[in-house]
This record gives structure tokens, C-alpha cells and sequence, in this order.
């Protein structure tokens, strides 16, 4: 009996910068093809930098973060290939009943989805969102199968400057989006939630959170006199320990990095599987 194959595109919207995000994907990838025992492969597309972008001929896609402005990409060549590829998924997601293609869209990407899709408002924060903060799931969030196996709150790795708020739920019916997570609720706090995660339609989904940040990269950040310092400055000392503490905790973002991004690559395996 042949394994099943699963074709995988990765796409870098890093633009150069380093960056944690695309050894913790690639990391993920190689551990699910072991664990799962499938003939999976995976290419990478360096998309700001080298203007590459994948074909429609992938069963699923997971799209990086990045640093900079997603306001600021409008019009660009990279942004317009990003989105018709969007584009191209949907339709083929459309013309074909059985066999799907999917998409998961990580920090900055699902910043510029959110602005294609125009669902919520894209600004930038009063301050950098750095460190290791608990994430709320919504009653759908609590039904998908994304998240299937995460406590609610869970903990995950946040990192940026922009964020997307003012959800407008006629909006989502309309589009059939489902907002699935938001920021920890601090009712004290007069400031909107923003919006974690959105299933944009049945197979693509994307977080403003890192699903796919581990231990060993977040302790290279956090170990980074800049990053210590913002965050002390911002947060105290002894949040700041808290946070390199909580990295080995199985709770935290082990478990986040162990359940969402597999998660997703089972529903795409098992959409192979079933045909």
C-alpha cells in the first residue's frame, strides 16, 4: 500500500528579516511526516524578498509572518500574487466537491487576509506585543477542529505591532467567516480586544498569534538584550522571568505548537484520505 503524499508550500513573508517562525514550521512539518508516517514534502517561497509564489498545484499552504506595515504592501506585485492565490484556492475549493485545497495564514499574513477579506479594522498598536500571553477561544473557535484538544484559555506567542479589531458580524455572516479566538478579556482594561484567529471560509484559516513558535526559539528571543529589555520596560522583571519559566511548561506553548498546526495538516491529509 502507498503512503499517502501531501504536497505542502511554505510561504516566507520574512522579506530577510531572522526569524524563529520558519524553523518552528519546518520543524512541524518534518515531526508530522515522521509521526504520521506519510510521504509528505514541502517547498519554500520566498515572497517579499525574490517575489516567489506557489501554483495552485498544493494540497495545503502555510504562510509566515513578517515584519513591517501590512497597510503598506497595498498595490505592491508580492501582495497582488498573494491574494490571487487566495483567489485561486477558493476557486478550486468552489469547482471541486470532494478534494480541497487549504491554506493557514500565520501573523502578518492573516493581518493582509483580514484587509482582503475586509473583515475588521487593521491598525497599528500603542505598543509592541511581545511575549507569551493566554488566547480566548469563541464558541466557534470552541467547535473547530483547528483547535480541537487546546484548553481554552490557551497560551501562545505573540509578536506585533499591528492588530485587527471592530469585527462587524454582519460582515462575517455575510462572507461566512467565523471569528474562532480574541485577546485574553481584561474587563478593567478600555481598550478593544483584537481579533487571534478567523476561519475566513471551510479551509482557509489564519492566527495573529505564532502556532508555530516552540521553547527553543522563544527562549533565542527572550534571551536577546532588546527583547529583554522592551519587555521589562513594559512588563516588569518579573514578568519577564515568568515568561522564560513558562517555556518548558507541557500547558503552555508546547501544547499550542503540538495540537494547532497538526491540526490543520490532518484535516488536509484526511480530505486525501477520503477519496
Amino acid at each position: 500500500m502507498n503512503k499517502t503524499s501531501l504536497k505542502v508550500a511554505v510561504i516566507d513573508l520574512n522579506n530577510g528579516a531572522p526569524n524563529q517562525g520558519m524553523r518552528g514550521i519546518q520543524e512541524i512539518l518534518s515531526r508530522f511526516k515522521t509521526e504520521h508516517n506519510i510521504d509528505l514534502t514541502f517547498d519554500i517561497f520566498d515572497l517579499r524578498q525574490k517575489g516567489e509564489i506557489p501554483s495552485i498545484n498544493y494540497d495545503a499552504y502555510i504562510s509566515s509572518g513578517g515584519p513591517g506595515s501590512p497597510l503598506e504592501s497595498e498595490g505592491e506585485k508580492w501582495e497582488n500574487d498573494f491574494f490571487n492565490l487566495l483567489d485561486q484556492i477558493e476557486n478550486f475549493n468552489t469547482q471541486n466537491n470532494e478534494k480541497k485545497k487549504y491554506a493557514f495564514l500565520i501573523c502578518h499574513s492573516f493581518q493582509l487576509a483580514c484587509r482582503k477579506y475586509m473583515l475588521g479594522n487593521v491598525t497599528e498598536r500603542r505598543s509592541n506585543a511581545f511575549g507569551i500571553f493566554p488566547i480566548t477561544l469563541t464558541e466557534d473557535g470552541e467547535k473547530d477542529s483547528v483547535f480541537s484538544g487546546i484548553t481554552n484559555p490557551f497560551f501562545s506567542v505573540d509578536s506585533r505591532d499591528w492588530q485587527v479589531i471592530e469585527p462587524d458580524f454582519n460582515d462575517f455572516d455575510e462572507k461566512g467567516a467565523k471569528l474562532l479566538a480574541i485577546e485574553k478579556e481584561r474587563k478593567h482594561v478600555n481598550l478593544e480586544r483584537c481579533m487571534m484567529s478567523i476561519r475566513f471560509t471551510n479551509e482557509i484559516i489564519g492566527t495573529q498569534f505564532h502556532p508555530e513558535a516552540d521553547p527553543v526559539g522563544m527562549k533565542m528571543y527572550l534571551l536577546q538584550e532588546d527583547k529583554k529589555k522592551a519587555i521589562t520596560d513594559l512588563h516588569g522583571e518579573a514578568k519577564y522571568l515568568d515568561m522564560l519559566n513558562s517555556l518548558d511548561d507541557p500547558a503552555r506553548i508546547v501544547l499550542t505548537q503540538s495540537i494547532i498546526l497538526p491540526n490543520f495538516l490532518k484535516r488536509a491529509v484526511g480530505n486525501l484520505l477520503s477519496k
